[in-house]
This record gives structure tokens, C-alpha cells and sequence, in this order.
């Protein structure tokens, strides 16, 4: 019989009283410190029941609380029982000097290294020194002792990732990587990374929802020599000749003697993004931290030919699955036949299932309708599925894993009959999309400076929206892949030929609608200005899918701008017709015709 929530509490407390503790912190991560957390990790939904994809617990001898930010507030009541925890923001309520407040001078807090960046890791240790108290590191995580029938990992073995499809091999990438960790003044980094080794090595793999990587770590040389610690028997036959050589493989627990056999290595590592355990360890065995950006993630959101090739290649198909979907939606509505989130979002992914390179979905598909869609980051999965209602507007935010290339797109739907409102929101989302997917640009262009060619539109008329406009995309990698991106928030690494970004300009009105219009982009020299004084740069759009015409208000449009609407429709046509047929080819016809 499974656990419940309070016997887990009394576990955990059990544990910390065994360590003399005051309190015991959870994070919403793994070892890896992911975006996604596979089943077996999900530690801090075994100790509460959230599912949500961030936030913190932390458990005291009496008491719990857990930290969510904005998204998750009508969550978090559904799933967490209030009489065992009290809901406090994660952004308003910073943990550590809640904890200062909370507690008294000489306390002892608990936590596990493996789960936390180094870099919160000094900071907590600054901040409760100050205060008299002690940040304990757990050698045994108190939820990992007392999880009964906890979820195994996959045992799906890794994927020998085609060279032609990859466009580099192993050996070049690594030569070409350990360049950059001599050039950051290291004899070797720590890659934490779970994307950044598997491009390294040319491997893919199961271990991450929504992420085709194996778990594991690397060691990468300046000469380019790497070690990587994985689960050796998700190795498959024949990857030592794959990887060329260079390469070594030892298994997961293999990696702490060798951080402790750094002693005068000049190690780098991010801490901020890899965890506090490993650089500590390899510190205290007298190895030295340079700390220092991921020296491989620069070179992996370049794309190269192969690799844009594959991109635009399942970006077609991907086009016309999404297409036929919206097809089929169309024509339901048009019948009176109205779903709920969960079946419209099932329904997508049939379409995609039909392409033989299909994996998996790239992110949970955000299938809103109505008010629902006011919630940017919504996952109908969280709750009980809405219902679609007649005379409102649908959004549709979804993405796919194929075996050459990564994708991601949303789309707003008309859903019956629409206001003159919906329409003058679109429409400015509409403006800013099409003002960034035209910019030209200079090299040495961050996203932070053009973000606001998005949000220009929107601001005119006293709106905005409060996510990032553009993120990176991986090649059959990480959705969501850095180091670029498109944001408000300070950023200052330059937007280069290859790079694949989304531009996904927004509006969301609390519990009324929510809209979004995104597409990948790539971008590329700009042949137009080629003989410019200044090398510059444009974007090529890489999503071929109509966008809904009946919401958008032509009168709002600039000359310039209805032409662009009209020649992505007639491009849209021109690349995905050739792929439809019957009834889904004439939708399309009427999709894309000019306005």
C-alpha cells in the first residue's frame, strides 16, 4: 500500500532527527539539475504530491512549507494538503532568509550537494553563517532511504547517433571543444550537461522525458581525451569505434575517485548549473575551480549543414502534421463537435505518430482553451481537462523529437465565432512577431536588444508579457537550449549564423484568453546587405504552418506587414501542399489564401 504523504513527512523528519537537524530542503531537481527530471528523481512530488515543474520544500521538526512561483497557485492547493504544508511564492519569498527569520541562532539545515548548484550552495552558506546557523551537507538523501517501490530508470539503451545526420564526428567536436577549455585557462572541465555530452559524443537516449540523453557526467581534457560515467550497460555494442578515439567509459560511482584524483587540475566548471557535490569534491581533493560557462554549449547551438538540414527537413513534416490536426479541428468544430484539452492534445500527437522519425513530444503540449490560456505555462495533465466552448479562441503550444531535428510551435485558433478584441490582440502579437522575424542585425547582436522588437506593438497600446520572446532550440536535443536567447533579462552572448531560436511574441489576459504565435527561426548572413560595412545577419523561418487569419484585424496591418502575412501563407502553401491531399489539401488552400 503506498505511502502517504504524512508517513513520508514522519520519514523525512525521522532522518533529520537521526542528523540533529532544524529543517531539511527540498528542490524541485535532480543530480543533473535539468529542466526535466525523469520519474525516478521526482523527489519532491514523493515528499508533497506536486507535480509542477518548479519549487521547493522545506521540511521542519514540525511544520513544512512549499515555494511556488505564479504558475502553480491554483496547482498547488489541488495537489498539496494544506494542513501538512503552508504555500509560500518562490520568487517572493526567498528560502534562505525565510529560514534565517524562522529559525534560531546555532541551527542546523540539511540538504543533499548532489541537488544544488554550487553556486546557491556559497550563497546559503554566507547567508546562514551570518545568522549563527549551519548548512549541513546529507551524505544519504532521507528521501532516497525511505522511498518504497521507487520508479526504475529506463533500461532503453542509448542511440548511436548517425554521423551524416550530425554533420560532425566525435573526434572533431571534442578536438574543437577542448580548444575552448585551454582557451578558459583549464587542463579540463566538468560537463554536467546532459545535451552537451551526448552532441559531444554523437549519442542520444531515453533516460529524460522529453529529452533524448543518457544520465551520466564527463570529464573533457584540453586535448580533447574525455571520460564519460554513465550506466555502462546503456552502452551499446559497437561505440567505441562510434565515438573514435579518446574516449573511456566508466560507470556512474566511478566518478568521485576520480574527482578526488584532480589534485593541481585546473577544473572547470559552472557553477551555476553543476551541481555542488562534484565541484566541492574535486575542491577538496585540492583540484582548483575555474569557474566558467559550459565550454561546449556555444559550439553545440551553432548548427552546421547537416545539421540545419535536418532541422528544415522535419520541420516540413512536422508542418504538415500540425496542419492536418488543425484541419480536423476546424472541421469538428464546424460540426459541433467540441473536445477537451486532453483529447485535442492526444489527437495532435496521432498526427505526428504517423512520421516513421517521430520519438516524442519535445515539451508536455500546452493544450489551453479560454481562460486557460491566460496561463502561459499551462499543462492541462495538472488538473481535470477544460472543455471547448463555442466563440472562443484555443492555444495550441506544442513541439516533437524526430530522429533529425527538434521542433516547436504555437498556434492561436479561432474556435467559432471571435470578438473584435481577440482580433486587436492577435493582431498586435502578429506585428511584433513579424517586426522580429524581419530584423536585420549586426554581429555582436544579443537577443536582449531584440527583444523589444517583439513587444513594440503591445506596448504602444499599454500591454505586455511577461516570458522570455525567444529560446534556443537543439538539434533532436533540448527544446529549451541555451546559451542564446531572446529575453528581456540580461543576456550577452551574440546571436551567430546557425543558431536555431523560437519567436514566440504573446498576450494573456488573467482568466479570460490566452494567445501566442511562435515560430523557429534560424539565423543566417544576410545576402541582401552582403556588402554592407558591417558583416549582418537576418532570420529564415523554419515553421511552415498557417496562421489563423480569422483572428486577425487586416485594419491594424501595415502595407508591409499584409504582405508578409500573405507571403508566409503563400509559402506555407507552396512547401506543405505537395505533402496533402482530399479534404486537408483544400483546407489548406483556404488556410493560406491572402488576406
Amino acid at each position: 500500500m503506498p505511502q502517504s504523504i504524512a508517513s513520508r513527512l514522519a520519514a523525512v523528519r525521522s532522518e533529520m532527527a537521526k542528523e540533529n537537524l532544524d529543517a531539511f530542503i527540498i528542490p524541485r531537481a535532480d543530480e543533473y539539475l535539468g529542466e526535466y527530471v525523469p520519474e525516478r528523481n521526482e523527489r519532491m512530488q514523493w515528499v508533497s504530491n506536486f507535480t509542477g515543474s518548479a519549487g521547493m520544500i522545506i521540511v521542519l521538526k514540525d511544520s513544512a512549507v512549499i515555494f511556488i512561483d505564479g504558475r502553480y497557485t491554483v496547482q498547488v492547493k489541488l495537489q498539496v494538503d494544506n494542513t501538512l504544508f503552508d504555500y509560500l511564492s518562490l520568487t517572493d519569498t526567498p528560502q534562505i532568509p525565510w529560514l534565517v527569520e524562522t529559525l534560531s541562532a546555532n541551527a542546523r539545515i540539511g540538504y543533499d550537494a548532489r541537488l544544488h548548484p554550487l553556486s546557491w550552495q556559497q550563497a546559503a552558506v554566507s547567508q546562514l553563517s551570518q545568522a549563527q546557523m549551519s548548512l549541513i551537507p546529507l551524505d544519504n538523501n532521507p528521501i532516497d532511504l525511505h522511498w518504497q517501490q521507487r520508479p526504475e530508470l529506463t533500461d532503453t539503451p542509448a542511440i548511436l547517433f548517425d554521423e551524416a545526420l550530425a554533420g560532425r564526428t566525435s573526434v572533431e567536436k571534442r578536438q574543437q571543444s577542448g580548444k575552448t577549455v585551454a582557451k578558459m585557462g583549464a587542463d579540463m572541465a566538468l560537463i554536467t550537461s546532459l545535451d552537451s555530452f551526448c552532441w559531444l559524443l554523437n549519442i542520444r537516449g531515453s533516460d529524460v522525458p522529453r529529452l533524448p540523453v543518457i544520465l551520466g557526467s564527463a570529464l573533457l581534457s584540453s586535448s580533447g581525451e574525455m571520460t564519460l560515467f554513465t550506466d555502462l550497460s546503456k552502452l551499446p555494442t559497437g561505440i567505441d569505434s562510434h565515438v573514435g578515439p579518446g574516449v573511456s567509459f566508466k560507470d556512474e560511482v566511478e566518478l568521485k575517485a576520480s574527482l578526488t584524483q584532480l589534485n593541481g587540475v585546473k577544473l572547470l566548471a559552472d557553477p551555476n548549473a553543476s551541481n555542488a557535490w562534484s565541484q566541492l569534491t574535486a575542491q577538496q581533493a585540492g583540484a582548483i575551480l575555474i569557474p566558467g560557462s559550459d565550454p561546449i554549449a556555444l559550439a553545440k547551438a551553432q548548427k552546421n549543414t547537416a545539421e540545419l538540414d535536418g532541422m528544415r527537413a522535419c520541420h516540413i513534416r512536422d508542418g504538415v502534421a500540425v496542419s492536418r490536426f488543425l484541419a480536423w479541428l476546424d472541421s469538428e468544430v464546424l460540426a459541433g463537435n467540441f473536445y477537451d484539452e486532453a483529447v485535442l492534445a492526444d489527437k495532435l500527437e496521432s498526427f505526428r505518430l504517423a512520421d516513421s522519425l517521430y520519438q516524442e513530444p519535445s515539451f508536455d503540449t500546452i493544450s489551453a482553451v479560454g481562460a486557460n490560456a491566460a496561463m502561459c505555462h499551462y499543462n492541462h495533465n495538472n488538473g481535470t481537462p477544460a472543455q471547448m466552448t463555442n466563440n472562443s479562441i484555443y492555444l495550441v503550444d506544442s513541439g516533437a523529437q524526430y530522429l533529425d531535428g527538434t521542433t516547436d510551435v504555437t498556434r492561436t485558433i479561432a474556435i467559432g465565432q471571435v470578438t473584435n478584441e481577440h482580433k486587436k490582440m492577435v493582431t498586435l502579437v502578429l506585428k511584433g512577431h513579424i517586426a522580429l522575424d524581419q530584423a536585420k542585425f549586426p554581429r555582436g547582436t544579443t537577443g536582449q536588444q531584440l527583444d523589444s522588437f517583439a513587444r513594440q506593438h503591445l506596448w504602444q497600446h499599454g500591454f505586455d508579457y511577461d516570458h522570455g520572446t525567444g529560446h534556443g532550440v537543439g538539434h533532436f536535443l533540448s527544446v529549451h537550449e541555451g546559451p542564446q536567447r531572446i529575453a528581456k533579462n540580461s543576456n550577452n552572448v551574440p546571436l551567430l549564423a546557425g543558431m536555431v531560436v523560437s519567436n514566440e511574441p504573446g498576450y494573456y489576459r488573467a482568466d479570460e484568453f490566452g494567445i501566442r504565435l511562435e515560430n523557429l527561426i534560424a539565423v543566417r548572413p544576410c545576402e541582401a546587405l552582403a556588402n554592407a560595412e558591417r558583416e549582418m545577419f537576418e532570420f529564415e523561418a523554419l515553421t511552415f504552418i498557417p496562421m489563423d487569419s480569422r483572428l486577425i484585424d487586416k485594419n491594424l496591418l501595415t502595407g508591409a506587414e499584409v504582405n508578409w502575412f500573405n507571403d508566409y501563407h503563400k509559402q506555407v502553401y507552396q512547401t506543405l501542399s505537395p505533402l496533402m491531399q482530399g479534404a486537408e489539401l483544400s483546407w489548406l488552400e483556404n488556410a493560406t489564401k491572402a488576406i
